[in-house]
């Protein structure tokens, strides 16, 4: 190669060398300029901007479709709400699911309201809808109504997003469960009672919200910081679970059937500006299920054939209930065939075991298309049947029944000291299961009427003659009640030699009446008023056919108690006694066994005293007592009349004499020896003391006064009546008879009571619910301080003039002590 060659091969070299690299740089420069070239930043949504949907409901999202799409994602649940169910009523029933000891009980109901969803601008508004004030849309006073009626915001939801196809709005609904939201948390009543200042947040949390086809069930627990909490004081603090239904109402109400107060019914109230009244009427009607006639069995009907209704009732048996009392239960439910039928219907009611989960594992008590009788572990001795109505109609839209499994302890208690006198099955304090399950089948069909509409019907029980619950032939056609829904539990009447006679109530008379007068479809009549009239006309001043409320704080009307039984409350408590009596010597060998100790003794001579405690009640409510019995003024008669001058007065002498003249039968050193070591005395005290305190009520004696004023001699009066009070209480003054322990006890109480009397504050009128009759008392201008004052002279005369020949050291010093007590109460220094 010659030199000119190779110089001009290493100048190409070099040329190609130098483009090269100057390419590659030029190609390296390029790319990484690329990289640093900055993106403009993204602009973040501003706070209330709406998203798209894929960016607030993400992939994370755990979806349960239901009413509602309910999301959840982490801690944050979101509602995606269609908009056909914007401004549809829904109904909002808070409970308690979960509580502490002392705190209510769980399926406790707290708060009912109708909620509606609505869209305002980029906003969700949640407002209360109020329906105790109406007037039909097509009226002009309509509009006055709605001014006067603006629905309040319970929550406002910023809008986060639209569904992809824009048919529904997202929200997260998290403050709302999460916040102290009073309307779905703990109510005020309750956090005045246990001085609650706060919702601990931090403690505070949503458990579940689960979506059905037509509800919503959301759980969440709340903490608050409370001062006075009934259980676990250390923690200053009460939590629970709390459990909200909401429900979707009816788009189309079902029609109403107007209340009348002579059949006893659940019922609601409007205040209707609509009607001719020239004031503001309320009018009341059923709650009750939605039975109507199919359009094809429409002439059967009429002809007086039973028909199947478009929909039945059907009631679930609650999965965790063990395998030995479904059966019962179901029983329980379906004995109501029988009042369907009166009403026309033929399987209107069933009873069904749930579907397993192998078969659907999606069903759920909480479900609303589900009425279940719900099977609760928990020592609350009890059943109840609350249900879920439309307020705007009505229409029972379900039912859970709570079934808790201590009844049974309740059921073993009040049937072994009603009928173990004369039942050898009741011998036991553990009865057999098909003796366990027959008491289990009379509790369901009483909570399931309960859930049908019918309230407690405490004047059903003195419907039969006394006499006439003793005869086999009369109580198995008739049962010990013509209705179930009394509080006539078990035939503590009956007598040994009594066999055959029947031991409770089954479905009777009037709840065959009450189920049909509710129920029976009126076709063809636009205004049913006359048509339920005349049914109830039809049976007016017939016993069996009588409702009475149910009467608490104090009984008014004594032929409407509770746990009594039979027309005449002396013979049947007389009855009621001799049995207890024979059982009281049997109690230690009927309670007990070998190797066990005495807790079932124990228990069951509590049962002995209250069962005694309520015969006292039974007859002494006589005293000062007014009937009142339902009637409209096409009607002839009083609706209330005061209870006969010698009944009442039989009446305080049966208590004398039983009560007040010590119960020695009751006293057993045997039974006593193995159950307690102190406490008989003042157990005996507060027995007398309970109906002392019954009988000298400021109420009870403003009647007597009431009484006397307008019926003059055929009144017990007032002084008659507690002439013979301390005639009773302090005989040992006429007699001068040694006073023992028991007796100086109740002389004691009685002394102390009248002093009460003496320095009480004015009974005001508060309630006018028929469950709660209060007599109302200006006690300084009544006849009763006068006549306190002078009773109180009366006993302090007659125990100074006596003290003087006691015949023992403790006599004497206990009258002396009462005059000296007397006088310090009449001149207080």
């Amino acid at each position: 190669m010659t030199k000119k060659l190779l110089t001009s091969l290493l100048t190409l070299f070099l040329v190609i060398g130098i483009t090269t690299t100057a390419e590659a740089q030029k190609k390296k420069k390029k790319k990484k300029d690329k990289v640093e070239t900055p993106k403009p930043p993204e602009e973040k949504p501003k706070k209330g901007d709406i998203q798209p949907y894929d960016k607030v409901i993400t992939k994370d999202a755990i979806t349960d479709d239901g009413l509602f799409k309910v999301h959840q994602i982490d801690e944050k649940y979101f509602y995606e709400i269609p908009d056909s169910l914007l401004e549809r009523e829904m109904l909002m029933v808070t409970r308690i699911a979960k509580t502490a000891s002392g705190i209510g009980f769980g399926g406790g109901k707290q708060n009912t309201q109708v909620l509606r969803w609505q869209k305002k601008d980029k906003k969700i508004v949640l407002r209360v809808v109020s329906h105790s004030v109406v007037a039909a849309d097509s009226l002009p006073v309509h509009e006055a109504v709605v001014n006067s009626n603006f629905e309040p915001v319970l929550f406002t939801f910023p809008i986060k997003a639209f569904s992809k196809d824009s048919t529904a709005t997202v929200i997260d609904v998290t403050d709302l469960f999460e916040k102290d939201v009073k309307a779905i948390g703990f109510p005020t009543w309750r956090r005045k009672q246990y001085k609650i200042t706060r919702l601990d947040s931090d403690k505070s949390f949503i458990e579940k919200i689960k979506s059905y086809p037509k509800n919503i069930e959301s759980r969440h627990v709340k903490t608050y910081s409370a001062g006075d909490p009934p259980s676990n004081e250390s923690t200053g603090t009460i939590s629970v679970e709390m459990s909200n239904s909401m429900i979707l109402l009816p788009e189309v109400p079902m029609k109403k059937r107007m209340f009348d107060e002579r059949v006893g019914w659940f019922s609601r109230g409007q205040i209707d500006y609509g009607q001719e009244a020239q004031k503001s009427e309320t009018v009341r009607f059923l709650d009750r299920w939605r039975l109507e006639v199919k359009d094809e069995d429409i002439e059967k009907f009429k002809n007086g054939e039973l028909v199947e209704p478009k929909k039945q009732i059907v009631y679930y048996i609650d999965r965790a209930t063990p395998e030995k009392w479904r059966t019962y239960l179901k029983q329980g439910i379906e004995d109501w065939q029988v009042a369907f039928e009166a009403a026309g219907f033929k399987n209107a009611i069933i009873a069904k075991d749930p579907p397993t989960v192998e078969e659907d594992p999606d069903w759920s008590p909480e479900d609303v298309r589900y009425s279940v009788v719900r099977y609760l572990a928990s020592p609350i001795p009890n059943a109840n049947g609350p249900h879920v109505s439309d307020p705007r109609s009505g229409e029972i839209l379900e039912s859970d029944i709570n079934w808790y499994h201590n009844v049974m302890s309740l059921l073993r208690g009040w049937f072994f000291v009603q009928t173990a006198a004369i039942n050898p099955n009741a011998q036991s304090p553990e009865f057999d299961d098909e003796v366990m399950g027959r008491l289990i089948r009379f509790v369901s069909a009483h909570e399931v009427g309960h859930t049908l509409g019918l309230p407690h019907n405490m004047g059903s029980s003195v419907a039969y003659p006394v006499d006439s619950l003793r005869s086999a032939t009369f109580t198995q056609k008739y049962g010990t009640a013509p209705s179930i829904m009394d509080y006539a539990r078990f035939n503590y009447i009956a007598q040994p030699g009594d066999d055959g006679v029947a031991l409770m109530p089954d479905i009777g008379t009037y709840d065959k009446y009450a189920i049909s007068w509710g129920y029976k479809p009126i076709l063809d009549v636009e205004d049913e008023k006359e048509t339920l009239d005349n049914w109830i006309l039809t049976h007016a001043g017939d016993p069996l056919y009588r409702f009475g409320h149910q009467q608490v704080r104090g009984v008014v009307d004594p032929s409407s108690q509770t746990e009594d039984l039979g027309d005449d409350a002396i013979k049947a408590s007389t009855y009621g006694i001799a049995n207890l009596k024979r059982i009281v010597p049997n109690l230690i060998k009927w309670t007990t066994k070998k190797g066990e100790n005495y807790d079932d003794l124990n228990e069951m001579y509590g049962h002995v005293v209250s069962q005694f405690n309520r015969y006292m009640g039974h007859v002494s409510s006589n005293v000062g007592g007014v009937y009142e019995y339902y009637k409209t003024s096409d009607q002839e008669g009083a609706v209330y009349s005061h209870v006969d001058k010698n009944h009442q007065k039989n009446c305080l002498k049966f208590v004398n004499n039983e009560l007040f003249q010590t119960p020695t039968w009751l006293i057993d050193k045997d039974i006593i020896g193995k159950t307690e070591f102190s406490g008989i005395t003042e157990r005996i005290g507060r027995l007398q003391t309970r109906t002392l305190n019954n009988i000298l009520n400021l109420s009870r004696m403003t009647r007597m006064v009431e009484n006397e004023t307008l019926n003059g001699s055929e009144a017990y009066t007032l002084v008659s009546m507690m002439n013979d009070l301390r005639n009773g209480i302090w005989s040992e003054l006429r007699n001068g008879r040694s006073i023992d322990t028991y007796r100086r006890n109740l002389q004691r109480a009685h002394v102390e009571r009248l002093a009460e009397l003496l320095n009480s504050e004015d009974v005001k009128k508060t309630s006018t619910s028929s469950y709660v009759k209060t007599t109302a008392v200006t006690v300084n201008r009544s006849d009763i301080i006068p006549v306190i004052r002078g009773e109180l002279k009366r006993i302090q005369r007659d125990a100074r003039r006596v003290s003087t020949s006691a015949p023992n050291t403790i006599t004497r010093y206990h009258l002396q002590d009462i005059v000296e007590r007397i006088e310090t109460i009449l001149n207080p220094k």
